[in-house]
């Protein structure tokens, strides 16, 4: 194992979803062998050493294009939508909630691609913090600087055509939740600023990107359709307008979406028990929960860099203490009670897994209710090698 410091520059690192102590603690935990800590620290390696063998991802290399006809254009379709079987041509698509639709996935279009850009990323970043090593670095740059700024390989800055359904539409604001992605990637390059992998004028060049992306969720239509649903895809919008705010030095926007999930999102979306209803209205309730719960948890630390009480805002109980409280009940506890189209999800199996960066920022937010770090460390325990004990361990 080597466990360094990283070599310091000229600009030192940036945090925004990352904690700078939390990931302290953590190189601590793990430079003390620390068996809860360990096994996430192997499997970072793991994968960030894999991540150095993998050539540079690029929305031109997508073997289908959008309606605009330019492959710079980020293109998906809708994952829940299939071909209609009573119709010769399958157009236009029908929706079958929670079945996933594999050829939503393919090379033909980009949403794998994304993911597959923002984790390597990711690893390559935090592999740096904890090694020191150049080599994660300058992966990490290499990958970003063709995803956005290499004229002949960038994304443009903008998802019209994210989430489309053949027969029917040529992109929606649903699609936006694809982009959730981009948060990791900006909290890894911020991490990584002083290796110099990207040059001060990269650097500044990779927030002008993030700057127009922000700037086209304002205000597109896309982006006006995001901003009004009142689940999950509400509250991811909300993080990453926060998040693209903060990042590219414009608070006001940053407290002011804050102000808005404090308005809408949280009141709107847990009820006085900690359900998010919208959530358990869909096939696969315990992911669905878990996933609106963590952009939550996003929200609440970019409301400890604004100066905007998020964690702790409630209208008559409605809460995300209360949000994570409502999951907590089923770690190592109670049975889940709701159907799921998938038998694994809700089961002890399917819900810890899931479940785990909630109780580990629960425990953090909330550091007077034990239950959420009795559940974490129970977590930690039974599922270990999970990147989020890393990013937000145990106190």
């Amino acid at each position: 194992m080597c466990l360094s410091s990283p070599v310091q520059a000229a600009s030192p690192s940036q945090f925004y979803t990352y904690d700078p102590a939390d990931l302290a603690l953590a190189k601590q935990k793990v430079a003390a062998h620390d068996p809860l800590y360990q096994p996430s620290y192997d499997n970072l390696l793991k994968e960030a050493d894999a991540a150095l063998t993998h050539k540079r991802y690029s929305v031109v290399d997508k073997t289908l294009a959008p309606a605009s006809g330019d492959k710079h254009d980020f293109f998906s379709f809708g994952p829940y939508w299939w071909p209609d079987p009573a119709k010769k041509d399958g157009l236009p698509y029908i929706r079958k909630d929670g079945l996933h639709n594999p050829a939503s996935s393919t090379n033909g279009t980009d949403s794998t691609r994304l993911g597959k850009f923002s984790k390597d990323v990711t690893v390559l970043a935090l592999a740096w913090y904890f090694t020191g090593q150049q080599k994660y670095a300058d992966k990490a740059g290499e990958l970003a600087r063709a995803w956005f700024l290499t004229p002949e390989t960038r994304m443009n800055p903008n998802l019209e055509y994210g989430q489309a359904i053949p027969g029917r539409v040529n992109g929606r604001g649903i699609g936006i939740i694809s982009s959730r992605s981009l948060i990791d990637v900006m909290d890894s390059l911020s991490l990584i600023q002083p290796t110099n992998a990207l040059s001060d004028a990269e650097n500044d060049a990779v927030r002008g990107w993030y700057r127009e992306y922000l700037n086209w969720l304002l205000n597109s239509r896309n982006g006006f359709e995001e901003s009004n649903a009142h689940n999950n895809h509400g509250t991811w919008y909300s993080a990453q307008v926060t998040a693209f705010a903060l990042y590219t030095n414009q608070p006001e926007i940053a407290k002011r979406e804050l102000e808005i999930t404090k308005i809408r999102r949280i009141a709107g979306q847990i009820d006085r028990e900690g359900k998010l209803i919208a959530e358990l209205e869909r096939t696969r309730p315990s992911g669905y929960i878990n996933f609106a719960l963590e952009a939550f948890g996003n929200l609440g630390r970019y409301g400890e860099l604004a100066g905007v009480g998020v964690w702790e805002h409630g209208q008559d109980s409605h809460n995300i203490e209360q949000g994570y409280r409502f999951v907590a009940r089923y770690v190592n506890g109670e049975k889940w009670p709701y159907p799921e189209i998938d038998p694994k999800e809700g089961t002890a199996d399917g819900i810890n897994l899931h479940t785990m960066r909630n109780m580990l920022t629960a425990a953090r937010a909330y550091k007077g209710e034990p239950v959420f770090a009795e559940k974490a460390r129970w977590l930690l325990e039974h599922y270990p090698g999970q990147l989020s004990a890393l990013i937000t361990p145990l106190k």
